[in-house]
């Protein structure tokens, strides 16, 4: 078998953006240091740790990444007054400060178009949230996915979506009009400081403690007043490009992820997943280091997502939850669940209303 050598770059084809690599504009950021700088906080303490400075986030050639955000989203925990800062953040986000990503989106021939449009390139701007849309007669559903925030009782998994949300708000009022709204809003975790900030904002019914976060809204797939045929078909190919350079610049974790998922219960050593991915183990050792992460972090990860769904989603037992997730007894795994997440198996299930 042939082995790359360490040295080599990633070959192309990737599904998700690496954690470490700077490939994003820092718009989101941006948006961040705007909302404290309203609430009378120094804008510049949200970059703590970013070797970011604020001139940089108004520069079109500054670069982050999602190490970077996340650095930014604990800072803003810490330092906002206002508990619906990331509502409030998300809610600056307007559809111009996409790029070319935004001027698709309005050039798009209909609303149905737009909607196809954003799925597909969403990860061109680095988003807080990866999503899904699906559709129930007269009702578009999206489904949300934290990009690097599984659990759903952190509060920066809660920051991330409210901001998505929020964002996704702004920028469809500015496709569609000022009188868009949500039908519904649901969320994967209990109801947070913030509660009385989500009805101002989205004016609909908000359902916690949901099986997954999203929202809906009536369809409409009708014409939209300023597609432009030559501006959406020069912007989609720059985002195209702009996506290839995304996915190219994944990163090995994502391969790990993906390859763990598949194998539930029976997950492979570091050895075995190497050969793979055709590289020697110390070379895969040596590209997780530099992403910021290690395989033991990787399957934890992994295996906390997929105890969270099995608790949400099934009537397994512990005992069945622990052999799926490979763990000798009940005991390790509910010892595992409560590192993760500060509360034991059934305590999640109780508090989740399940």
């Amino acid at each position: 078998m042939t082995r790359h050598d360490p040295q080599a770059s990633e070959p192309p084809g990737r599904t998700s953006a690496g954690f470490s690599q700077r490939i994003f504009p820092p718009h989101s950021i941006a948006a961040i240091a705007a909302e404290l700088r309203q609430q009378g906080i120094d804008p510049s303490t949200v970059l703590d740790g970013t070797r970011l400075g604020i001139a940089q986030l108004e520069s079109h050639t500054t670069r982050i990444s999602y190490r970077q955000l996340d650095t930014v989203i604990r800072n803003a925990l810490r330092l906002a007054k206002d508990p619906a800062i990331a509502l409030r953040s998300g809610a600056r986000m307007h559809i111009t400060a996409y790029g070319m990503y935004g001027y698709a989106l309005l050039s798009s021939a209909t609303h149905a178009e737009a909607r196809d449009f954003a799925a597909r390139y969403i990860r061109v701007v680095g988003p807080f949230c990866d999503f899904g849309l699906s559709y129930e007669g007269e009702t578009v559903a999206a489904t949300f996915q934290p990009m690097h925030w599984p659990n759903p009782t952190e509060s920066v998994h809660r920051f991330a979506v409210e901001f998505a949300l929020a964002a996704h708000l702004t920028t469809i009022r500015d496709r569609s009009g000022q009188g868009f709204g949500f039908s519904r809003v649901l969320l994967d975790y209990a109801p947070p400081p913030s509660t009385v900030a989500y009805q101002s904002l989205f004016q609909c019914p908000v359902l916690f403690n949901q099986l997954h976060c999203g929202y809906e809204y009536a369809r409409n797939d009708g014409p939209r007043a300023l597609a432009d045929p030559r501006t959406h078909a020069m912007a989609r190919e720059m985002c195209e490009e702009i996506l290839g350079e995304v996915n190219s610049a994944g990163g090995v974790a994502a391969d790990i992820r993906r390859i763990l998922i598949e194998q539930p219960g029976s997950y492979p050593s570091i050895e075995a997943i190497a050969g793979q991915l055709d590289i020697y183990p110390r070379a895969l050792r040596r590209r997780l280091e530099a992403e910021g992460t290690s395989y033991r972090d990787l399957l934890a990860e992994v295996r906390m997502r997929l105890a969270i769904e099995y608790l949400r989603k099934t009537r397994m037992t512990n005992e069945e939850i622990a052999s799926r997730l490979g763990y000798s007894d009940a005991a390790n795994f509910r010892h595992a669940f409560l590192r993760w997440t500060g509360r034991n198996p059934s305590e999640f299930r109780s508090d989740e209303g399940l």
